[in-house]
């Protein structure tokens, strides 16, 4: 379910699985206008639905219409996937931090947590996802910046040490030393202008993500990736936040193989 929702390759990778276990069922596009998600929501289990995504802009709203929220996902503060459970009441959850952290772990298998401080830019409901995952993995300093100082100072109060915040204008010193940088704005992103940051400071072997994945290399990934830097971008994280969620519909574990991979990237 979003607002739009057209361009989700989610149908994609669900139906993939769905006909890879022989299940019979379909994963489908759900057009809601805000105005109507309550509605749609409490429809789920009168039209034999076992669940739904929510992407932009219900992930928020979703919160206070489902009858409960698992602990990270109110810890985040956003819900990305509702179980409707056996009778009929539905459950919010949220595995887009699974999903992140999984697409570094594919990137680089040896990558831990707590190897050097973080950089997170941004400080919108992907960024909440991303720090969760972070401080929950082990993560002992996570460098926040956003364009709105004040904004990026009220998550930090909120989640506490690892965080801290440092000024717009501070954001290339800030890489200094750090083991990770991740960018969860749309800067980059088709149609909007490059982030602007340089890469000067940032060790050689620091890690560069990106959550975007269009277009899959945005222009941040491009230059770190002929500085040197092993990077990572949005991809990652959209297939492997369908793995639990789908998990909770079906009780399948799925599996991201290189067969699903091509069958997404065939629809960029």
């Amino acid at each position: 379910m979003g607002w739009p929702v057209a361009h989700s390759r989610s149908p994609v990778i669900h139906n993939h699985w769905i006909a890879e276990h022989g299940l019979h069922g379909a994963y489908v596009l759900l057009p809601v206008q805000p105005e109507q998600l309550q509605a749609a929501l409490r429809s789920l289990p009168v039209l034999g639905f076992a669940g739904c995504n929510l992407t932009i802009p219900h992930k928020v709203a979703a919160m206070s219409l489902v009858d409960r929220v698992d602990s990270l996902a109110h810890r985040i503060g956003a819900i990305n996937t509702i179980v409707v459970e056996d009778d009929g009441s539905l459950t919010g959850r949220n595995t887009d931090g699974f999903g992140y952290i999984q697409s570094l772990l594919d990137a680089q298998p040896g990558w831990r947590a707590d190897t050097g401080p973080t950089v997170v830019l941004g400080s919108g409901g992907a960024a909440r996802a991303v720090i969760v995952s972070l401080i929950d993995s082990g993560a002992t300093e996570i460098r926040l910046i956003n364009r709105s100082v004040a904004k990026a100072h009220d998550m930090a109060q909120e989640f506490g040490e690892p965080v801290c915040v440092v000024a717009w204008e501070d954001r290339h010193d800030a890489l200094e030393g750090a083991a990770l940088m991740v960018n969860t704005t749309n800067q980059g992103m088709h149609g909007e202008a490059a982030l602007d940051i340089r890469l000067e400071r940032l060790p050689t072997q620091a890690l560069v993500s990106d959550i975007i994945y269009v277009p899959l290399e945005t222009p941040l990934l491009r230059t770190a990736r002929l500085e040197g830097h092993t990077t990572v971008n949005g991809l990652g994280m959209l297939l492997n936040q369908a793995r639990p969620a789908f998990a909770a519909w079906f009780a399948v574990q799925p599996v991201v193989t290189p067969a699903l991979v091509a069958k997404v990237m065939a629809t960029f």
